[in-house]
């Protein structure tokens, strides 16, 4: 199964077209949200065509294949208009004899981890940087950084996991990097 993943859109349109022009692109099975989908939070600036109610178009109409966790700026209301669920703080998807724990990283982070196993896998989005941090026994922290509101001169970005390779890439599809993560075998 290929998964695309893919964080903070904060309402952008404009952003979340380009990320669904991307999964069509991608031709992935699912697409995996971390969170912070229609509000852009009172932190941040409105990002480019800031249009909730069209996110929440362009989403439902692939309610069948996303997967997404509650981020700091989605709230109940938001649960409303989604016709995919939004509110679990965090997922777990087992993969070739490890787990990822999935969450939007303001609560479940490296700072405050859960009880890895060694090989777990923490992915988590909230800073709007891409990483890609050994740690642990064997463990990875992998995050896709942001659709629509980059940090720390990081691209507008997303990512691909398929049989244990994880590619990040723009929006635009170039990877500016990629990692085997060896999901079939520890290390």
């Amino acid at each position: 199964m290929k998964w695309m993943i893919a964080s903070d859109i904060h309402g952008s349109a404009y952003y979340c077209r380009q990320m669904l022009t991307a999964f069509d692109r991608e031709e992935a099975d699912r697409l995996l949200l971390l969170g912070d989908v229609l509000y852009h939070g009172p932190r941040n600036d409105l990002p480019k065509e800031y249009a909730p109610k069209e996110v929440i178009e362009l989403l439902n109409a692939r309610k069948e294949k996303i997967l997404c966790v509650r981020g700091n700026c989605d709230t109940e209301v938001d649960q409303m208009v989604l016709q995919f669920p939004i509110l679990a703080d965090y997922a777990v998807l087992p993969v070739d004899g490890r787990l990822i724990y999935v969450t939007h990283g303001h609560k479940i982070n490296m700072t405050h981890p859960l009880p890895f196993a060694p090989g777990d896998i923490l992915l988590h989005g909230h800073t709007h940087v891409p990483a890609w941090t050994p740690f642990g026994d064997g463990n990875l922290y992998l995050n896709p950084g942001s659709t629509s509101i980059p940090k720390e001169n990081s691209a507008h970005s997303y990512m691909t996991l398929e049989n244990g390779h994880i590619d990040w890439k723009t929006l635009e599809g170039e990877i500016y990097h990629e990692e085997e993560v060896l999901l079939s075998g520890r290390k």
